[in-house]
């Protein structure tokens, strides 16, 4: 072998594909599938990988974790007025809502380059909405959201969705945002993040 062969071999490495990570659940460290259940923790917010034998134990009650539900329901036609928006004072078009068992109240939150950010948030503003939107009174504490999209008011979608899709659209704009504006990428990104919500959802 030249001198240059190990320094060949090492190049080459790079080149192999590499099986990609075995995910496992963070109870019991079983193998999952890459369509798993999904726990949260309310108090910290963090979210956690679980097999079904695992998660099947977390569906009710006072426990360190919640299941989190796996169906989106897609509320059509106009859910909030221009008004009713304006009072929730949210900086973008685009937010979720859920109510926090810990903290005994609703939690407005927004996606940002930077990740999730808590808004302070009205409580007469959510009232008017709920009253408009009884579905909103049967969401699960802190596993469910109320998901609203008004990028583009006239074409504006609601849904109510599993907290981990919130997560996972702020996840989105994060990994793709690109300078100021954000760049086409990450625009193109959160379209294909709503389809698929919409497309896999109940519709009510």
């Amino acid at each position: 072998m030249t001198a240059a062969g190990p320094n060949a071999f090492a190049s080459l490495r790079q080149f192999v594909r590499r099986p990609p990570p075995v995910e496992r659940c963070a109870l019991c460290r079983a193998q999952i599938e890459p369509a798993h259940p999904h726990l949260i923790e309310p108090l910290e917010r963090s979210i956690v990988c679980a097999c079904d034998a695992c998660a099947i134990l977390f569906d009710g009650g006072s426990t360190k974790y919640r299941r989190i539900p796996r169906g989106a329901r897609y509320l059509a036609g106009e859910r909030i007025s221009s008004s009713q928006w304006d009072s929730l004072l949210m900086p973008i078009n685009m937010a979720f809502f859920f109510k926090s068992a810990t903290r005994d109240r609703v939690v407005a939150m927004y996606p940002s380059p930077a990740g999730a950010t808590e808004s302070l948030l009205a409580l007469d503003a959510w009232e008017s909405i709920v009253a408009d939107n009884p579905e909103l009174v049967e969401m699960a504490p802190d596993v469910e959201a109320f998901l609203v999209n008004r990028i583009t008011p006239d074409a504006a979608q609601y849904f109510i969705a599993p907290i981990d899709q919130c997560y996972r659209l702020v996840g989105v704009i994060r990994t793709h945002w690109r300078g100021f504006s954000g760049g086409a990428e990450v625009w193109g990104h959160m379209a294909e993040f709503f389809k698929r919500l919409k497309d896999g959802a109940d519709h009510a």
